[in-house]
């Protein structure tokens, strides 16, 4: 499996707002500034989101994008899933509305890509984006706000 950038530049300002989210609202500009992101296409991810409660915004001049749940309880699976979709590696193992073929009941396959599914999903569920801060914060570049993702 493959994350597009969607799923990328997502987690990289996901991790932007939350180590801002002391400051109260951040602007999408500030974070496109800072992780090199087009605004544009920060504002489609951040509508989606927005829709999966991860993100709250605020209107105005002064207004921008604030954390909807506090680091510690924001995933890095859930960022990815309101992004990408399911993390499934194929169609047929996919947690909702699986894809069927006229194969499905006597696929011993499906059994690999379950695992990996079920694999994929514990790693990114057990990450948070405290844990992110954490480890930001180890890093020698805390001076520089840009990751690498």
């Amino acid at each position: 499996m493959k994350l597009s950038t969607k799923g990328r530049y997502g987690v990289k300002a996901m991790l932007d707002l939350a180590l801002h989210n002391s400051e109260g609202q951040v602007s999408l500009k500030s974070i496109a500034e800072r992780q090199e992101i087009s605004e544009n296409y920060l504002e489609q991810l951040f509508a989606s989101l927005r829709k999966a409660n991860l993100v709250k915004s605020i209107r105005g001049s002064q207004g921008g994008y604030m954390l909807a749940a506090e680091p510690a309880n924001i995933t890095i699976g859930s960022i990815l899933r309101a992004l990408e979709g399911s993390l499934a590696p194929v169609d047929c193992v996919m947690e909702t509305d699986p894809a069927k073929c006229k194969r499905s009941d006597c696929c011993v396959t499906k059994f690999v890509w379950q695992k990996i599914r079920d694999s994929i999903n514990e790693v990114v569920d057990s990450i948070t984006l405290e844990d992110l801060i954490n480890e930001y914060k180890k890093t020698n570049n805390k001076d520089e706000l840009m990751f690498y993702i």
